[in-house]
């Protein structure tokens, strides 16, 4: 199972990566805050300090068209804020 599906690269997040060494990803719903914490170690070989998480829920929309009322909705997630320890960073920019 993979527990990090992809990161959240947001104004609001990358100011808080840089302000609080705070990092956002969308994770696996069933995922809980202590295989998040392993999986970021794991994958980008910091130390989490703290993680915080949220169920996203589903936005519903209506357009009104030539054909008729559409209803759509987008998809529920569940998101993880990261926080490591002072002095290390994720940089989600590299090609490494």
């Amino acid at each position: 199972m993979s527990i990090i599906i992809k990161p959240i690269i947001t104004e609001k997040v990358t100011k808080d990566g840089e302000l609080f060494n705070r990092f956002g990803f969308v994770v696996d719903k069933k995922a809980n805050k202590v295989q998040i914490k392993k999986a970021v170690e794991a994958a980008y070989g910091v130390t989490v300090v703290e993680v915080n998480t949220m169920n996203v829920r589903p936005d519903r929309t209506t357009k009104y068209t030539k054909s008729g009322l559409i209803q759509g909705k987008t998809n529920s997630y569940k998101k993880a804020i990261v926080q490591v320890q002072e002095g290390e960073t994720i940089d989600f920019y590299s090609n490494n």
